[in-house]
């Protein structure tokens, strides 16, 4: 299944009221069937995108499933402390990512 959003989108988390910036997808869930039961705690699916997501104004990173976000409606900067680690620039809304493809 093709992902909904890239690396570098400004997303909104529905259900938690948060933004952020993706930084990595994982084409289906890749963590523990423990974490799964202890954190996901909507049962979203696991053979759909997950995303890995800085959360603004934090030094968080949260694991979030494709249905639980949406495009941003504010799509200003994030503040991160790890966004140099990834991105290089943000242009016309969108962080460009200092990752070299594999």
């Amino acid at each position: 299944m093709l992902a909904k959003f890239g690396i570098g989108q400004i997303i909104d988390h529905k259900r938690f009221a948060y933004r952020g910036v993706v930084f990595d997808v994982d084409p289906i869930f890749q963590l523990t069937d423990e974490w799964y039961e202890e954190v996901a705690k909507s049962r979203p699916p696991k053979d759909e995108p997950w995303y890995h997501v800085m959360v603004h104004g934090s030094d968080q990173v949260t694991y979030v499933a494709e249905q639980n976000l949406e495009p941003a409606s504010d799509e200003a900067p994030i503040h991160h402390p790890m966004l140099g680690e990834y991105f290089a620039d943000f242009r016309e809304g969108t962080y460009v990512t200092n990752r070299v493809p594999s």
